[in-house]
């Protein structure tokens, strides 16, 4: 016998009655463990044991802050890769390209000779080139098309990576170094308690030379300042600041350890020229740039003027349009130079707490 339909919907009305409560019930455990999660993470949060971040998370003695540049093998060769120079320990980075090889392969074994780094910025996109050298496997090789030395330096050479090294050579790669030996320079420049510095250029083979303050006097171990009475100049035993005197040129400047750490910080990160540099090297001289800058007159270079970077190679086919190419780069160049001189005014005047110590 088939029961009535009236027993068919009462059931089904229970049925459904029974789920709405199974999902309130359900939504009711929901929140509460929303809330108790809630609790908990407030809870943890002032937890009395103090989570570290970074670095601090590690014990101490596990921690290397810092790094360098040698070469290790993949085995265990039994080489020290160590200076053998306890006196001395530097790094020299240039960009490069590969149509003043020649030249870069006389001032790389400088180095090298010496057992110092040499780390090579190939703007040109030819690393390929270099390797029948003997010395190229003991350089570091870093491409990236169309960046200057700055635009490298800015990236490679941050202050923890290089900070075994006590002294940073960033050179241009058109520098004659039959008259320089570097061992003998760094000499001369702990001995005179130099922090920023470059070699003094030769006046009768340089073709291109900006400033006087870079030639070499033939008469001086070193020089600090020069001595100019043109009403354009006016350099004198007063002048406190550039151009004459704590100034060098950004073709060859040579960084102790500490003046690199400061430098690195100036270098702007999005102009890669370097324009205006020069001029604000001195506050980062660690002390007196009148003292701390100098140009080294004993071991002194050439400088080739060779507009490599933008300009004609020694296969090229298209110098006019390495010419024009030259002229984009001087306006981009002169363009930076405003943008930085804007960043560090407005940066004097933001800065309340800095005082300019050149300020008399």
């Amino acid at each position: 016998m088939k029961p009535p339909r009236r027993r068919y919907g009462l059931l089904a009305v229970v049925v459904t009655l029974i789920v709405l409560a199974s999902l309130q019930i359900q939504f009711h455990h929901l929140k509460e463990d929303r809330l108790t999660g809630d609790r908990t993470f407030a809870t943890t949060t002032t937890d009395p044991v103090h989570w570290r971040t970074g670095a601090e998370g590690l014990p101490r003695g596990i921690v290397h802050s810092n790094s360098d540049m040698y070469l290790r093998p993949l085995w265990d060769s039994g080489a020290n890769p160590k200076n053998k120079n306890d006196n001395h320990n530097a790094l020299l980075a240039m960009a490069v390209g590969i149509s003043q090889m020649q030249n870069v392969d006389i001032m790389a074994r400088k180095f090298l000779n010496q057992n110092y780094t040499v780390m090579l910025f190939h703007y040109d996109g030819n690393v390929d080139g270099w390797h029948n050298l003997e010395w190229s496997d003991k350089a570091i090789h870093i491409l990236a098309r169309n960046q200057t030395k700055w635009w490298f330096a800015k990236r490679f050479l941050h202050p923890d990576v290089v900070a075994i090294y006590g002294f940073i050579f960033l050179w241009d790669e058109d520098l004659g170094v039959d008259n320089f030996d570097p061992r003998r320079y760094l000499d001369i420049m702990v001995s005179e308690g130099l922090e920023i510095t470059q070699p003094a250029l030769d006046p009768d083979l340089s073709t291109d030379i900006h400033h006087r303050i870079t030639i070499r006097n033939k008469m001086t171990k070193v020089h600090r300042r020069i001595y100019d009475n043109r009403a354009s100049m006016n350099c004198s035993d007063g002048s406190k600041g550039p151009p004459c005197t704590g100034w060098v040129e950004g073709m060859a400047p040579v960084f102790s350890r500490a003046a690199w750490r400061c430098v690195w910080h100036l270098i702007q990160n999005d102009l890669i020229h370097g324009w205006g540099l020069d001029m604000k090297l001195g506050y980062c001289a660690q002390g007196d740039r009148a003292e701390k800058v100098g140009v080294i007159d004993s071991e002194y270079v050439v400088h080739q003027g060779i507009p490599s970077l933008g300009g004609p190679s020694l296969s090229s086919k298209t110098p006019r349009r390495s010419l024009d190419l030259r002229t984009h780069i001087r306006r981009q160049s002169s363009a930076e130079l405003e943008k930085f001189k804007e960043r560090w005014n407005r940066a004097v005047r933001e800065d309340e707490e800095w005082t300019d110590p050149f300020d008399t």
